[in-house]
């Protein structure tokens, strides 16, 4: 165990070959002095009050009380759709939404503040001001009939967890963390993040800005792209020529 959180401690030092540092917990890490991530996950603004509306009722939680106001319209479609299918319903609910730097400090500072202990939280959660939640697009949701599978890898096997795979893209959330991706966080299956099906929908713009950096350094086969696909050119119909009238 002591030589795990020892390479931990290696892996921190020199994480992305970066050369500047932060102070997450109070404790220095290795920052990448180019993008301004650390362990991995990128720099993302608190969203101002102003911009954050309140969850859905029936979906809001304890953890899920605000979001922001551009992505409410999109979840409340999705909410919807997950509603009248039957294998879904009234399952899904949030489990976490917008959260503030100080509680993103709060929860992840609280296993420890060492820089190994630091390295290894960072693989399931972002140090304070590194967080997508922190921006209120992003929407960690759960099933309310495998509440065990809460913020965990088998809520992929849910009836939740499958229809937001299948169905969440439509409706212009895609999973910031799948299986394998570049940034070292582990597979979480349970949080997307709002960017819109394209650049078209109010506030989708902005909050693909918000996600420039993570989206072109680290793609998936879940980002959505920039404009809808454009509908299939018409087939010119020809008329046949007229027959000659040979009676003339």
């Amino acid at each position: 165990m002591r030589t795990t959180l020892s390479l931990l401690s290696a892996v921190a030092l020199a994480w992305s070959g970066a050369t500047s540092a932060a102070t997450p917990c109070g404790t220095t890490v290795a920052e990448n002095p180019d993008t301004g991530a650390v362990f991995g996950h990128l720099l993302y603004a608190e969203a101002a009050a102003a911009d954050l509306a309140a969850a859905p009722p029936g979906f809001a939680g304890p953890g899920c009380e605000v979001l922001h106001r551009d992505a409410a319209a999109a979840l409340d479609r999705l909410l919807a759709a997950a509603r009248a299918d039957p294998s879904v319903g009234i399952a899904l609910y949030g489990v976490s939404c917008f959260r503030s730097v100080s509680r993103q400090s709060g929860i992840y500072c609280s296993r420890g503040r060492s820089l190994a202990a630091l390295a290894a939280r960072a693989r399931t959660s972002a140090p304070p001001g590194h967080s997508e939640h922190a921006t209120g697009y992003t929407i960690d949701f759960g099933d309310r009939r495998r509440r065990s599978c809460e913020v965990g890898a088998c809520f992929a096997d849910t009836a939740a967890g499958r229809w937001l795979l299948a169905n969440a893209p439509t409706f212009g959330f895609e999973m910031s963390f799948p299986a394998g991706n570049g940034q070292g966080v582990a597979w979480e299956p349970w949080h997307w993040r709002w960017v819109g099906t394209s650049i078209i929908p109010d506030g989708a713009l902005t909050a693909r800005k918000v996600f420039g950096p993570a989206r072109r350094r680290y793609p998936s086969d879940r980002v959505q792209p920039d404009l809808p696909p454009l509908p299939p050119a018409p087939v010119p119909i020809f008329a046949p020529a007229p027959l000659p009238d040979l009676d003339r």
